[in-house]
């Protein structure tokens, strides 16, 4: 090869990896080949006396490469190739109060503003937090099940979307 066609290569290649991932997300459910979800614990006792506020870490710095992740330049952008308006946040898919961890796996941009975003989410985990509490679920149930499917777990365990 010439050296002129080894350069070409080698430019497209940095091009390529520098380039966003073109996300299949639709703010609803995040991408599950960026985010699978990751755990931080899965310790009933800790779970349920650990504040949030303490285990909270996630900088801006990463919360804009989570954007950039999903194909987005930051949360004023619709996702690319969909109809959905701003504004997201930078979510938990496995969330704190669960045993989720601030790994880049475990976040994902999620919208506000769509019939299932990021309110009812929150009404889950609340839902999932108390239950595991209350020891009527494992943690480790709860885990799989907001990581799995979070729309399906709230249907389940919260009731009809509104």
């Amino acid at each position: 090869m010439t050296r002129t066609l080894l350069a070409a290569l080698a430019l497209a290649f940095m091009a390529a990896l520098a380039s966003p991932a073109m996300a299949a997300s639709d703010g609803i459910r995040p991408d599950p080949a960026l985010t699978p979800g990751a755990v931080r614990t899965t310790s009933r006792d800790e779970i349920c006396t650990t504040r949030t506020a303490a285990v909270r870490n996630v900088s801006g710095a990463e919360k804009l490469a989570v954007y950039r992740r999903y194909g987005m330049a930051g949360p004023s952008e619709a996702f690319p190739g969909t109809e959905l308006l701003p504004p997201y946040e930078i979510d938990h898919l496995i969330s704190l109060e669960l045993g989720g961890s601030n790994d880049a796996t475990n976040l994902w941009p999620q919208a506000f503003d769509q019939p299932m975003g990021a309110h009812q989410k929150d009404a889950l985990e609340n839902r999932l937090h108390k239950l595991i509490c209350a020891g009527r679920i494992p943690v480790e149930e709860a885990q799989r099940a907001i990581a799995t499917d979070w729309v399906s777990a709230y249907a389940k365990y919260v009731g009809a979307a509104q």
